[in-house]
């Protein structure tokens, strides 16, 4: 099993080459297999990859189009709105992370695990940018006894490059689903039209756009945490960054406020940024998870159950693995009317 390939649906793709250069730099001698619809844009991605091989997917087939060929992974870098793919997992019992599909297509994927529960490990994925919201805001809920309000803002700038499959994500979440789900007071709840209309404040002060959107982020959060109030909202324009006159970058900006140990209010507000954009820290996500379902990382591999990223990636590792990426955690200054709110 060490030497089988992990198969990287979607693998020629800009998240999917992201993805391959970052495990290929981390563990040089797992292949890997780049698939897609498209075996010439496929084999073009694999060639920038040492351990790379490019190949013809049929999503249609039951066996993907493999035929007898073993793999060790199944990851998917977009929507599967067959389920060829975890299906083709567990039929063969290895992990399967999918990392498109949005919250109210959630019933699918879990259905398919209820019915083999023990087959592999499935991770529902769509947190978002696999991990770098929930990882650094559940450290940072550790300095809180009790946790009232997660808000959090994602700014995407538009010059931020994403491949086809991607926007075509974006669009089906923004222009299909008809609201917005949040927890507030404690319950969940969805927020419809207008309602969805937000701001979000960048890193260098600057409030902008947003709109309240439905990541599984929210979900983890509000169960891990246990707050009554927790919010996503994402906004696209001009990152902080560029503002000032350099290049691009991405934001996420994760404002916490509650009770800390000794009982007193607290508030904190930091933001996770990375120079190149949101896919290197998408990339990232899917490596450590795959190290983690794997046990490439050294520990056992995980057991079959069903997944968020955020159980599985262990912060300290997920954060020092950031930073050498060239991704960085900001502590901010929390606006004068965030401490009298």
């Amino acid at each position: 099993m060490t030497h089988l390939p992990i198969l990287l649906v979607g693998g020629s793709g800009t998240v999917g080459r992201w993805v391959a250069r970052l495990l290929h730099d981390a563990h040089p001698e797992v292949p890997l297999l780049l698939g897609g619809r498209d075996l010439a844009k496929a084999q073009e991605a694999a060639a920038e990859i040492p351990s790379a091989e490019g190949i013809a997917l049929d999503l249609a087939a039951q066996d993907l189009g493999l035929g007898q060929r073993l793999v060790r992974a199944v990851v998917v870098l977009f929507t599967d709105p067959r389920l060829a793919t975890v299906r083709f997992a567990q039929a063969r019992g290895i992990p399967h992370l999918s990392i498109s599909a949005g919250i109210f297509e959630m019933g699918p994927e879990v259905a398919a695990y209820m019915h083999q529960p023990q087959a592999a490990p499935v991770v529902l994925g769509t947190e978002w940018l696999v991990g770098a919201t929930t990882v650094p805001t559940l450290t940072f809920a550790q300095a809180f006894a009790q946790v009232h309000d997660i808000t959090i803002g994602a700014l995407l700038d538009e010059q931020d490059v994403t491949g086809p499959a991607g926007y075509a994500d974006f669009e089906r979440q923004t222009t299909i689903m008809p609201a917005a789900l949040v927890r507030r007071d404690g319950a969940f709840v969805w927020q419809a039209a207008d309602e969805a209309n937000a701001t979000i404040r960048a890193v260098d002060g600057t409030e902008q756009k947003a709109t309240t959107f439905s990541f599984y982020d929210v979900l983890g959060l509000a169960t891990a945490t246990g707050a009554p109030n927790v919010q996503f909202r994402l906004g696209f324009g001009v990152s902080s960054t560029r503002r000032q006159g350099e290049p691009m970058s991405t934001e996420i900006l994760i404002d916490l406020a509650g009770e800390d140990h000794a009982g007193q209010p607290l508030r904190t507000r930091h933001a996770v940024v990375h120079p190149q954009g949101q896919m290197p820290l998408t990339g990232l996500g899917v490596v450590l998870l795959l190290e983690r379902v794997l046990g490439l990382d050294g520990q056992p591999a995980v057991p079959a159950g069903l997944y968020f990223p955020y159980q599985l990636l262990e912060p300290t590792t997920y954060l020092a693995r950031l930073q050498q990426i060239g991704g960085r955690v900001l502590s901010l200054e929390v606006a004068p009317e965030q401490e009298s709110a």
